[in-house]
């Protein structure tokens, strides 16, 4: 298969697709590899680099969606990438079509198979594709949260772990998932006092043996997460519904009730984010104020430490893409959890939640113009 890697477009985007190492993989397996020049500068990774792993540099993108039968990216593909893509091509990315009808209507009208890393999964149930992915965003989420409490970024001017004599500030963390617990672990690390909130008892009970009594749980009813509100410094949203829209958990009203100053991190803002007053932002404008409180909801955070993340990302995806290239769409057949990650496909919204969160009743079919 010709499997190609675009340059990311998306502001402030610095991941890239494969690495020279993950490149090796496909050629070693049959596979022509085309790499569009300067992909993998965010990375530290040249066009010779690529080339010595067996890769074929081209110059400009429209080389890579027309010659390529797999496309393989980092993030959703932006307005000018999807019109490029075929009817029989296969992209293998992140998408977040929940709340994203735009890109949704576009990749069904290019009659592409769009399979998006976050809902494939594993034999125990997980999202092995998301996981890294989260790791790195819920550790960042401490460091953005600490950043902006800094006066000099509007915050209330609080050091998150404090110091002798003055007590450290108060993280509260909205799902206890893979990005709530790295982001527990940034926050106890710093000596933040922290707070995990999370509907499943079972996982409630995991936390606690894991942090060993360092961390507060809750059970996430309403009264809980005012109380919370109220006395949080920085509000971490690390709510995952796999596929669909993220619940909004945090309203207007809460605003009212929190710190002047405090801030507020949307983790799950490529899924339209879990507080009702968060839009996405970006690395270049990372903040916006409501209401004295500091929204942190830039939709792609891990691309901040794109080095970090691009290894972490390539590591999880390398065998399914392998897969996917060997096999054609019959590695879906082959592949239950594989499967799990098909979005689009000729034309059509085939993945449930995603058909839900969009307003299709009656399950997957064609999106309405």
């Amino acid at each position: 298969m010709r499997v190609g890697v675009p340059k990311e477009i998306k502001v402030h985007e610095y991941r890239v697709g494969l690495t020279p190492a993950s490149v090796r993989e496909y050629v070693a397996a049959g596979h022509e590899v085309l790499v569009e020049t300067q992909a993998g500068g965010g990375i530290g990774a040249s066009d010779d680099d690529y080339r010595a792993a067996g890769a074929r540099i081209v110059a400009t993108p429209q080389e890579i969606f027309a010659a390529a039968d797999m496309v393989v990216k980092v993030k959703e593909p932006q307005p000018s990438e999807w019109t490029q893509l075929r009817e029989g091509q296969i992209l293998f990315t992140y998408l977040h079509l929940a709340s994203d009808p735009e890109q949704t209507k576009g990749l069904m009208e290019t009659g592409c198979t769009a399979i998006a890393y976050e809902t494939v999964t594993d034999a125990q149930g997980g999202l092995p594709l998301l996981v890294p992915m989260s790791e790195v965003a819920g550790r960042l989420s401490i460091e953005a949260g600490a950043l902006a409490l800094r006066r000099h970024t509007g915050g209330r001017g609080l050091l998150l772990g404090g110091v002798p004599g003055v007590p450290p500030g108060r993280v509260v963390i909205i799902g206890g998932g893979t990005v709530g617990i790295h982001a527990a672990r940034m926050a106890v690390g710093l000596g933040a006092e922290t707070t995990i909130l999370d509907r499943s008892l079972p996982r409630l009970r995991v936390l606690d043996d894991v942090f060993g009594g360092r961390v507060r749980t809750r059970y996430s009813h309403m009264e809980a997460v005012e109380q919370e509100l109220r006395a949080a410094d920085v509000v971490i949203g690390a709510v995952l519904v796999p596929g669909a829209k993220a619940p909004r958990i945090v309203t207007r009203k809460h605003l009212a009730t929190m710190k002047p100053g405090a801030v507020v991190v949307d983790v799950a803002i490529d899924q339209g984010g879990c507080f009702e007053t968060s839009h996405a932002t970006t690395h270049a404008e990372p903040t916006y104020v409501v209401d004295n409180v500091i929204h942190y909801c830039v939709a792609n955070m891990p691309g901040a430490v794109p080095l970090t993340s691009s290894h972490a990302l390539n590591h999880a995806t390398l065998p399914f893409g392998l897969r996917l290239a060997a096999k054609g769409l019959a590695a879906l057949d082959d592949d239950p959890h594989l499967k799990a990650g098909l979005n689009v496909h000729r034309g059509r919204v085939v993945y449930a939640a995603v058909a839900e969160s969009l307003g299709l009743s009656g399950g997957p079919k064609p999106l309405a113009a």
